[in-house]
């Protein structure tokens, strides 16, 4: 699912369409400085009277002498429709607004266009022009992530693979038998989105585990052994909050609002731990 999308040839239609809608608008602006200078002005005060009215020798020069203000305001709308509202601006932003295709899957698609040549030679140069491609596939929440998984678990494979094991653990996990179909090839495998999204967010649910837990647990231990002190307290809580705050920024594609009150959030979890907790002791009766 990637195409070019041809931004540079966007860019240029739109500016031909620019110029011929300004040299219209001179036009136009032509028309009222000599109806406002040299004629009585009251055309400027009426449709209807500039509408009933034909254009006749009187206009100046660069008017042509031929073309009125109706003629002019018909092709101002033409083009103005083919310049905006129906065309070319509000395509070329939908255009634009188009993911671009992960660098995993665009070395994929330039890998296979040059190993097999599914095409003749000119017809694929278009693999070659990055800066231009875009994809119609809607993007996975931490994109590059995923296709780290994905590539830890192609390494995996192969490394399996090397050692003798064609049937191996990821073959039979993420590999349906339905995928296994679609290649013959020895080093191409297809594993199931689906599977690698369930193990995608098994990896983030025991990272935010292990960041909820291990802060606790660390000032928990300190405090039990009487060894905190405040300063030592707050730094804890700082470098895990950052570390929760990166986490989050690389692991899913959260807005920098979004990040800021997740982090403010987690920040508190913690300083509610600190105010609250009070170590307890036991005294034995004897």
């Amino acid at each position: 699912m990637q195409y070019r999308g041809f931004g540079y040839l966007h860019a240029r239609v739109i500016l031909a369409l620019q110029y011929d809608l300004e040299v219209l608008e001179r036009e136009l602006e032509t028309l009222d400085k000599w109806d406002l200078e040299d004629g009585n002005g009251e055309r400027l005060k009426s449709k209807a009277l500039d509408d009933s009215e034909i254009r006749n020798e009187e206009l100046p020069a660069d008017c042509d002498g031929q073309r009125n203000r109706l003629q002019v305001l018909a092709d101002l709308k033409r083009k103005l429709l083919e310049y905006g509202t129906d065309e070319m601006l509000l395509k070329a932003r939908e255009m634009s607004a188009l993911q671009r295709p992960a660098d995993s899957d665009w070395r994929s698609l330039s890998n296979w266009m040059y190993s097999k040549a599914p095409l003749v030679a000119q017809e694929q140069e278009f693999a070659k022009r990055k800066e231009d491609i875009v994809t119609l596939r809607k993007g996975r929440e931490g994109a590059a992530f995923d296709n780290l998984v994905e590539r830890m678990l192609g390494r995996t494979n192969r490394f399996f693979h090397r050692c003798g094991w064609e049937k191996n653990i990821i073959q039979y996990v993420f590999v349906t038998k339905e995928l296994e179909d679609k290649t013959s090839e020895d080093f191409v495998r297809y594993y199931d989105p689906v599977r690698v999204d369930k193990l995608v967010n098994i990896i983030i649910t025991a990272i935010i585990f292990v960041l909820l837990v291990l802060p606790v647990v660390a000032l928990y231990e300190m405090s039990d052994a009487s060894k905190a002190t405040p300063f030592e307290a707050i730094g804890i809580l700082v470098v895990f909050t950052l570390i929760f705050g990166m986490a989050m920024s690389s692991l899913t594609r959260a807005t920098r609002q979004e990040l800021f009150a997740a982090s403010a959030a987690y920040c508190a979890v913690l300083v509610v731990f600190i105010s609250n907790f009070t170590p307890q002791t036991v005294e034995i009766a004897t």
